[in-house]
C-alpha cells in the first residue's frame, strides 16, 4: 500500500509542476505540458512536446532546460519508490542529439540502485518518432538525514 501512495504522490507532484500549480518558475516553465504515460514504483515514462518557452537562440531545446527536466523526472522516480523528495548530489548528463522546438520526446526514468541514504536513477530522453537518444542522465540522490537538537547548533 505504501508504494502505491508514493507513486500517487510522485504523479501529483509532476502534474502540479507541469501545470504551474506548484514549484518555482524555472521548474514550471521547463515542465510545461509534460504528459505522464506510465508510472510505477521506481519508474516513470513521460511524453513531452518541447515548448517554445525553452528554446535557445537557434530554436533548439535549451540544454539547461533539458537538464532541469532530467533532474526533476529523476527525482519523481525516486519519490515514487521511497516516498521522499531527495537531494541531487551528483548529476551527469551526456547529450547525443539536439531536438528542435515543437518536437515530441519520450523521457524514461528508472531507479537502478537504492543503497541506504543514496539512490541512483537513470533518465533517458529519446525522440518519440524514431527512438533516437537525445540525452542520458545519471543521477545520485541522497535522503536528507541531518538531525540537529536545540542547543547543539554549530558554533561556526
Amino acid at each position: 500500500m505504501e508504494g502505491h501512495i508514493s507513486v500517487e504522490t510522485s504523479l501529483k507532484w509532476l502534474e502540479g509542476l507541469s501545470k504551474g500549480m506548484i514549484g518555482e518558475e524555472l521548474e514550471t516553465i521547463t515542465m510545461e505540458g509534460l504528459k505522464i504515460v506510465q508510472a510505477q514504483k521506481g519508474f516513470i515514462r513521460c511524453h513531452f512536446l518541447v515548448p517554445n518557452s525553452v528554446a535557445d537562440k537557434e530554436g533548439n531545446w535549451h540544454v539547461g532546460a533539458m537538464a532541469t527536466l532530467i533532474d526533476t523526472i529523476g527525482a519523481a522516480a525516486v519519490l515514487s519508490l521511497i516516498g521522499l523528495i531527495n537531494i541531487s548530489v551528483q548529476l551527469n548528463i551526456s547529450y547525443y542529439s539536439t531536438p528542435k522546438i515543437r518536437e515530441e520526446v519520450e523521457i524514461e526514468a528508472k531507479v537502478v540502485a537504492d543503497k541506504e541514504i543514496l539512490t541512483s536513477v537513470v533518465v533517458e530522453v529519446r525522440k518519440k518518432d524514431n527512438g533516437e537518444l537525445i540525452a542520458l542522465g545519471k543521477q545520485w540522490m541522497a535522503t536528507p538525514t541531518l538531525k540537529v537538537k536545540l542547543g547543539e547548533m554549530s558554533k561556526l
